[in-house]
């Protein structure tokens, strides 16, 4: 039978090869047997029947190739020939619809055609049949894993390990799998006809392995715009729980070609409770993991979840040491008040930003309780009706983020306790067991005398920076105004810590009256009282205790942390912000940049040049005509036809940007932070994966599946 094949393909060339080296060493296409000869008894394989021969064949497509038609008849190349016709005819040599056959042996393509005579060459290929076939493979495995990653699809749809054989279908990656062979994937097919039913296709350790190659390869396509643009700047979120272990999200922002500010997820780095090796770690996986030039980065800023300010702090400071042009900022999307008030190293306020957010979380669960919570607000605001609205309407937004997040909760406390206890005390079925379980809890964590006389205080500390923050998120002028209004913060700040005493008895007056009208007891913490074990102070009231406990500490905090973000450096290039047309007509054109752009001089191309080019730019705009608007953005000068004839405005207005503080004005390119959100929400914590994360949240990156298997044969040969 292995002659007749031959015969049948008018293969001369191995007519006088044995049956046993036509079968270890060639192949022929199934496409070349009638469908009679081919028997489907399983979806995975196809079988011939014992007599089946090869009849199909096109021999007379060379003729409308004008490539073939015309060829010499050629015995055998040299090496310099090979090399030279490799690149012009691989393609052909893989395209041709006649029976190609690939001896294993000599890594050379043997093609015939007939109708004028045989002819044989010999071709130079660099892959053998069975690495082709492995690399064919390989590329449809990562093919599903991306596909995985974008679709937010987990690798395990169950835990497995908990629950006998059989209960569930097989996971997610080996149902996608078959679901493909099925779908007549030959490679796959091929590969796994021959592996046993029961046994997985790719293993997990396979699986982790590819998916940290499509981690880096993606990540790495980020990167390499990064180091295109040169400088850039670092923010991390809020850490989060990835499996059941924490992690700190960190993005990196940066100006692209086309002079767009991006700020872009690119991982996810493993959290460590010792502050010193967390900045070890944090410096050595941006510099030496990821490859960026520390030298380049130009800021640095952390978003924080209470209790882990102090250490973020630490990790600042160490890279300030190192990279002191890495000015630390707040960020952009997080409000001041919420970041210093998440700062602050007193129990109780963690405590109470903790309660905060989950009563937030429950009421938007349940738009049956906001519908309970909207009638409370009704009844109690029945003499303030816009009030009232304005209540309401701030309960449907995430009112936890906001600059004046606790003067809304003073506001608000007096509806929630009678809503939540309302709901807890109703014995219909209206409410679930878990809704009225938690707002039973809820109800008794809001009407604590501490949780009052926390929020109070923190109302009256942070109304002195309210309008500062409020500001530092406006527009450019107001970020530049706001810069110059620090001293006058830090000022009214230091006057109350002199005169803590009267401030203090006027906030422990606010927080007894409040719990006053909500019918909770004005005492000292059970806590305080249990540790005491007898040796209790009589003098001790519940006055002093809250001013030694929480006041004075409070106060002194955000004095310092004011003075340690919005350092000199901080302030000097926020004072650059002048280079902005409208920000300097609302100076009158009065500026004077250079005397700030000392800290940026090394980032200049024309370092020189800089005070001629600044007098140019402000002698451009202030003698601008009638109909020409002054750009209100950094983004929009960026993006002026003529920017390139004032290179160091270019560069300085660029460096600006990059500070976390300065929000990204196009928000098409800040989708990166949405996304990481979207993500943690819509993913249960048990079925997060970092590497699955980076492919899902920047799932329109493009990606190089040869170089994802090129790279994992090279480091799993």
């Amino acid at each position: 039978r292995c002659q007749r094949w031959v015969e049948n393909c008018r293969r001369a060339d191995l007519e006088d090869k044995t049956p046993d080296q036509l079968n270890k060493h060639y192949r022929l296409c199934a496409k070349h047997f009638e469908t009679s000869m081919i028997c489907r008894s399983s979806p995975y394989r196809t079988v011939l029947r014992d007599n089946a021969v090869p009849t199909i064949f096109d021999l007379t497509s060379h003729l409308n190739n004008p490539h073939s038609r015309h060829r010499k008849r050629i015995k055998e190349l040299s090496e310099d020939e090979i090399r030279t016709l490799k690149q012009q005819k691989l393609d052909e040599a893989f395209e041709q619809k006649q029976a190609i056959q690939e001896p294993n042996e000599n890594n050379e393509q043997n093609t015939v055609s007939e109708e004028g005579g045989e002819e044989q060459e010999e071709k130079a290929v660099p892959l053998t049949l069975e690495e082709r076939e492995n690399k064919d493979y390989l590329k449809s495995l990562f093919e599903i894993l991306i596909l995985m990653g974008k679709q937010n699809i987990p690798l395990d749809g169950h835990n497995v390990d908990e629950l006998p054989e059989g209960i569930f279908t097989s996971d997610n990656f080996q149902a996608l799998l078959e679901y493909r062979i099925n779908g007549g994937d030959e490679v796959l097919r091929k590969r796994f006809e021959m592996t046993a039913v029961n046994l997985e296709y790719c293993s997990k350790t396979q699986q982790k392995q590819m998916l940290e190659i499509c981690e880096n390869c993606v990540r790495e396509e980020t990167l390499r715009e990064v180091r295109d643009s040169h400088f850039f700047s670092i923010v991390t979120d809020e850490v989060v729980d990835i499996a059941g272990e924490e992690h700190l999200p960190v993005l990196v922002r940066f100006v692209d070609e086309s002079h767009n500010l991006r700020e872009e997820f690119i991982g996810f780095l493993p959290y460590e409770a010792d502050p010193e090796i967390l900045a070890v770690k944090f410096h050595s996986t941006i510099t030496e993991k990821w490859g960026l030039n520390m030298e380049y980065c130009r800021g640095q800023a952390y978003i924080v979840s209470s209790g882990f300010a102090s250490k973020m702090k630490v990790v600042a400071t160490r890279l300030l040491e190192k990279y002191p042009q890495a000015v630390y900022t707040l960020c952009s999307s997080c409000a001041l008040n919420v970041w210093l008030a998440k700062s602050v190293p007193v129990v109780g306020v963690s405590i109470a930003l903790g309660t905060i957010e989950e009563v937030c979380c429950l009421f938007h669960q349940s738009p049956q309780l906001l519908v309970e919570l909207d009638n409370t607000i009704s009844a109690l605001f029945q003499d303030n009706d816009e009030k009232g609205n304005e209540l309401k309407k701030i309960c449907r937004s995430q009112w936890t983020g906001r600059h004046d997040t606790f003067e809304v909760l003073v506001d608000l406390l007096q509806a929630l306790v009678l809503c939540l206890d309302a709901v807890s005390s109703d014995m219909s079925v209206r409410w679930s067991n878990f809704i009225v379980g938690r707002a039973f809890v809820l109800s008794s964590a809001l009407t604590d005398f501490d949780f009052i006389v926390t929020i109070v205080v923190m109302k009256n500390v942070l109304s002195f920076t309210r309008a500062f923050g409020r500001n530092l998120q406006g527009q450019t002028s107001d970020v530049f105004f706001a810069a110059g209004s620090l001293t006058a913060v830090l000022h009214s700040l230091n006057e109350v810590m002199e005169n803590i005493e009267v401030y203090h008895e006027f906030w422990f007056e606010e927080a007894t009256n409040l719990a006053t009208k909500l019918d909770v007891q004005i005492k000292l913490p059970g806590k305080f009282r249990r540790a005491q074990q007898g040796n209790f102070d009589p003098d001790m009231t519940s006055e002093n205790y809250y001013k030694e406990i929480l006041s004075v500490p409070t106060v002194e905090h955000i004095i310092q942390e004011l003075k340690d973000i919005f350092s000199e450096q901080h302030l000097k290039a926020l004072k650059c912000l002048s280079l902005v047309p409208s920000v300097m007509g609302q100076l009158k054109f009065n500026t004077s940049e250079e005397h700030h752009a000392d800290m940026f001089k090394n980032d200049l191309p024309n370092p020189d040049t800089l005070s001629a080019e600044l007098h140019c730019w402000r002698i451009k705009w202030k003698h601008r005509g009638k109909d020409i608007e002054l750009p209100a953005t950094i983004y929009e000068a960026l993006h002026l036809p003529d920017i390139k004839f004032f290179p160091n405005v270019y560069a300085l207005l660029k460096v600006l940007c990059l500070l976390p503080v300065m929000k990204v004005e196009n928000e098409k390119y800040g989708i990166g932070r949405k996304r990481l959100k979207a993500y943690l929400k819509n993913t249960l914590t048990g079925q997060r994966s970092s590497n699955l994360a980076l492919l899902n949240i920047n799932f329109d990156i493009k990606h190089d599946l040869d170089l994802m298997v090129d790279t994992y044969i090279k480091l799993y040969p």
